[in-house]
């Protein structure tokens, strides 16, 4: 069984021990909900005091909703490296995986896969929709190649920060709370005007975690709003190098990994 079957495989076991729950289903308006209501403080602002310079709400709304649409994708496809730091070490569980003669990485980002997930990627992707409608933007094949790269840049970003954090945790030895911030919140930088963003935010963001890289540079070239073209393009491959730098803090932790179980 090659590595891909294998994992198409742990996400369909996983997904249908999921819809034995029976709240599953409240559990996915649940999401959808957090994911609408998320960005409502910002629209209220917008609403009262209109655009802030060149930004106006559907600019913001759409970097925003193109941050968590990609977001949402870490999280249901590689749920099982956020889940990581805090089930697989201390317990002692990941010397089972250690035993498996398959890719460690694959076989814990498929352990674990949330329906109630794919509601946060569906919430963005309407949101993308209507900010395109409401800025005229007309749908190109470009515009929807580059809108597919991004996505896939940012799928590939922020799966590699929950690589980074889940090596991070064969030293800590359990999951740490302020690990959040790079996560979960990571993707709430894309609801600041980059205008306005201190510089120290603006070069963590861009250079040592591009999150700005895979949300606002597109979504400013397909929503014409002044960035070069070349750089709405910079997406995939700066979420494909990020992910590949994170391997080596998960190479690292594997490396200095003493078993905690029994």
């Amino acid at each position: 069984m090659n590595a891909l079957t294998l994992y198409v495989r742990y996400l369909h076991i996983n997904f249908l021990a999921g819809l034995q729950y029976k709240g599953w289903p409240l559990m996915v308006f649940q999401t959808l909900f957090v994911v609408v209501t998320d960005p409502i403080g910002l629209i209220f602002l917008f609403h009262r005091f209109g655009a802030i310079g060149r930004w106006s709400v559907y600019h913001m709304v759409l970097i925003y909703a193109m941050a968590v649409t990609s977001f949402g994708l870490a999280e249901t496809f590689a749920r099982g490296l956020d889940y990581f730091p805090w089930r697989m070490i201390r317990s002692g569980d990941f010397d089972r995986i250690l035993l498996r003669p398959q890719p460690l990485l694959l076989q814990i980002a498929a352990s674990y896969f949330h329906l109630h997930r794919l509601s946060r990627v569906a919430g963005g992707l309407a949101g993308i929709a209507i900010c395109l409608w409401a800025l005229n933007i007309p749908i190109t094949w470009d515009r929807l190649l580059m809108l597919a790269a991004a996505l896939l840049g940012g799928f590939f970003t922020y799966t590699g920060v929950f690589v980074i954090t889940s090596g991070i945790a064969f030293f800590t030895i359990q999951g740490l709370d302020w690990i959040y911030i790079f996560t979960n919140a990571s993707y709430q930088v894309a609801r600041i005007p980059v205008d306005f963003m201190p510089k120290i935010l603006r070069v963590t963001f861009t250079f040592f975690m591009p999150m700005l890289v895979v949300a606002y540079y597109p979504a400013s070239v397909i929503g014409g709003w002044g960035e070069p073209y070349w750089t709405g393009w910079l997406a995939l491959p700066a979420g494909l190098l990020f992910l590949t730098a994170s391997g080596f803090v998960w190479r690292v932790g594997v490396r200095h990994y003493k078993s905690t179980g029994s």
